[in-house]
């Protein structure tokens, strides 16, 4: 397959003109530079304590950064450059875990991946990392505990857990493995003729992984098609476009960059697309982000996909990666991504005095007034689609809610968290090896994991539990689907809270081709 061009052109392109700028400053850039170099210069020699030059010259680069106010634009040490090249190609030498920090727990792990060292040593979601080799990890960051954690495949590496219930520390020593975390965990089909195909990121593979699973879901009788971007963080640019041209003609516009003083760049289907006409339906919402809403716009402007869910992330910011002296790189923000229409996907943001990300215009309920106020374009078609920053879905369909109950019990629990969750993985886990695929939750599951709560000393109001019956019988539900028959057979267990899919599986069941689906969904928005 021919590759699309790299957006890391872009910085081949910005050198030259960033060198030759220097010979057009004017008198206040001159005068500013003279003032960084007197502070630099007295900060080195007068201040009280003695510092390092070569720790001023990278704080000062950092402060640099920092003062754009861009979240995405970062300068990396050596090391952080290889920890962003070993994630972003989604494989790495090391256990297989991924972990988040949690305030006031430490280092968790959220995810632990099948057919991997951690999988294989029986390290659970809801452990607590407290040590690597022979150092403790207390205070450490996520990111120092994965740098320690990563390495040449082959290497060991001894880790002690901390698991809620149990007294004493779980010790275990891996040999790190090369890690592959696929973009399509399964492909699977609903109503008998629908296919489904959740992505769930965009690593180097991600675009031959969804051509497999369509042609797998074709030969086993597939007639449709669902494409879940939701919760999709993105990933790699080149995967972007070469998933587009696997439903888009070749020569048709998918996507187009546009940045200062560069040339703006455009990027085309180069190949034959392997399913140009399976009705198609895409998933998205607040998450869907990045690459992930590349497609989406680029299939929504050339009318080859409905859009159903909630308005995505709206991240369609281009970062390039400069290469530095000494190993460092700078990954700076350099342009903007645009649909074939011409919309921006960018949705603008500002940082709040928390340091968090937020929208200028919010609109989580994404309502009709709000909507107007946007920008408009047509799609191929001549459809209405609208800009303003990130992908608007043709159907807007809210997610499941959580009951006002559901609510309390959820926000009376939270600081009881890993120790609920590792009730319920046990228990889980037990039942898991006795039930039938058609199994039920019954009342006495939920007593049971009731009373093993408060053996574990996690002491919960009875009455609110009972509260909360639905959500707890479709945690317990969804958990021993995951261990007993996989994520697969979760996924349809759970089709009926799941309202966005629901409504594009009754859509595919009354269109017969694009052409009526989008038919259905202007009827839709009429009524």
């Amino acid at each position: 397959m021919r590759r699309f061009r790299s957006a890391t052109l872009v910085a081949v392109l910005l050198v030259p003109l960033l060198v030759g700028a220097f010979g057009f400053q004017d008198r206040s850039e001159r005068e500013g530079g003279r003032l960084f170099g007197q502070v630099l210069d007295l900060v080195s020699s007068r201040f009280v304590d003695s510092t390092d030059a070569n720790d001023l010259y990278e704080k000062a680069a950092r402060g640099l950064v920092s003062q754009l106010q861009d979240p995405y634009s970062e300068l990396m040490s050596p090391k952080q450059l290889q920890g962003f090249n070993t994630n972003t190609a989604g494989r790495y030498g090391g256990i297989g875990m991924r972990i988040e920090e949690q305030a006031g727990k430490g280092v968790t792990i959220v995810t632990v991946f099948h057919n991997t060292p951690a999988e294989r040593a029986g390290i659970r979601e809801g452990d607590l990392i407290v040590g690597i080799d022979t150092l403790s990890t207390r205070g450490w960051s996520s990111r120092r505990v994965a740098d320690s954690l990563t390495g040449v495949p082959g290497t060991k590496v001894s880790v002690t857990f901390a698991r809620p219930g149990i007294t004493e520390p779980i010790k275990a020593t891996f040999t790190r493995a090369i890690i592959r975390v696929p973009a399509v965990p399964y492909a699977i089909q609903f109503d008998g003729n629908v296919g489904y195909i959740p992505v769930t990121g965009f690593n180097e593979t991600s675009s031959a992984e969804v051509a497999a699973a369509v042609k797998q879901l074709q030969d086993e009788g597939a007639k449709s098609l669902v494409l879940d971007l939701r919760s999709n963080p993105g990933g790699f640019l080149e995967q972007a476009l070469q998933m587009s041209n696997l439903f888009l003609p070749e020569g048709v516009e998918i996507a187009s960059v546009r940045g200062r003083n560069v040339e703006a760049q455009t990027y085309v289907a180069q190949e034959k697309p392997i399913a140009p006409a399976i009705p198609m339906v895409i998933l998205t919402d607040q998450f869907t982000a990045s690459a992930s809403e590349i497609v989406a716009g680029a299939l929504q402007d050339h009318d080859r996909a409905v859009i159903i869910g909630t308005t995505s992330f709206g991240k369609g910011l281009v970062q390039t990666l400069f290469n530095l002296d000494g190993g460092y790189a700078l990954k700076m923000t350099t342009g903007k991504w645009y649909t074939p229409s011409g919309r921006s996907i960018q949705k603008e943001r500002k940082l709040n005095a928390d340091g968090q990300l937020v929208e200028i215009h919010p609109d989580s309920a994404e309502t009709d007034s709000a909507r107007k106020a946007r920008p408009t374009f047509k799609s191929d078609g001549g459809r209405v689609v609208y800009g303003g920053g990130a992908i608007t879905p043709d159907l807007t369909v809210q997610p499941d809610t959580f009951t006002t109950a559901e609510q309390e019990f959820r926000k009376a629990t939270a600081s009881k968290g890993p120790d609920m969750y590792v009730a319920l993985y046990d228990y889980a886990f037990e039942l898991s090896k006795q039930v039938k695929p058609n199994f039920t939750v019954p009342p006495a599951w939920r007593d049971e994991l009731y009373a093993r709560l408060k053996q574990k000393g996690i002491d919960i109001d009875r009455k609110q539990y009972d509260g909360a019956s639905h959500y707890l019988d479709r945690l317990l539900e969804n958990r021993v689907a995951r261990l007993a028959f996989g994520d697969s057979t979760a996924k349809r267990r759970e089709l009926d809270d799941d309202t966005q899919l629901r409504r594009a599986l009754d859509l595919l069941r009354k269109g017969q081709n694009q052409k009526e689906l989008f038919a259905l969904v202007a009827a839709n928005a009429r009524d």
